[in-house]
């Protein structure tokens, strides 16, 4: 005999042993005798056995259409936000870094502390000074890559010390070293 794909039975939480009551017959006994009892009421008492649902469950009654005055709009509840591990994001975006050569500074941001650098260092006060775009480029080309430089040696330093975080003193430490490094050099 082959076997066969089962549906499975929905399960119901009232499906267990139910009692119903039926009043079979409800005599009310002359008003002379109203003394001793005013009603008599028989009573039976059955067991059913639990009910399962067999086939499928029955459709749910469709409500008729709304007019769109009488339509309100529910908010729809707001959906949690998918938990990552921490540290997951963190390892993605040093992945993603990684591959690309474009500048991780906003090119406007940039200008403007360089603008606002060079005229305060200015002979004489506020001066402008008129910067070609390629010269600001180069600067942050520059300023960019001693900024990563700088970020691995901490990491090492991090890393010697049997940490994973990188902290104030790790810093220190890389310009320290570096300083002696430009000293010899």
């Amino acid at each position: 005999m082959a076997r066969t794909k089962q549906t499975a039975r929905k399960f119901t939480p009232n499906a267990g042993m139910k009692k119903r009551v039926t009043v079979l017959q409800k005599t009310v006994k002359s008003q002379t005798q109203s003394q001793q009892a005013a009603t008599q009421v028989k009573v039976k008492v059955e067991e059913d056995a639990p009910r399962v649902a067999k086939g499928p469950s029955p459709r749910k009654a469709v409500p008729a259409k709304k007019t769109p005055a009488a339509k309100r709009k529910v908010p729809a509840p707001e959906k949690r936000k998918r938990r990552v591990r921490r540290g997951t994001v963190a390892l993605r975006e040093i992945r993603k870094y990684q591959k690309t050569t474009e500048l991780l500074i906003r090119r406007a941001p940039f200008q403007r502390l360089v603008r606002e650098i060079a005229n305060k260092g200015a002979p004489g006060g506020q001066t402008d000074f008129r910067w070609r775009a390629d010269a600001l480029e180069a600067l942050q080309e520059a300023a960019e890559a001693y900024m990563v430089n700088m970020m691995e040696d901490c990491n090492l330093c991090a890393i010697h010390a049997k940490r994973v975080t990188i902290m104030g003193k790790d810093m220190r430490l890389a310009l320290r070293l570096r300083k002696e490094e430009e000293e010899v050099a």
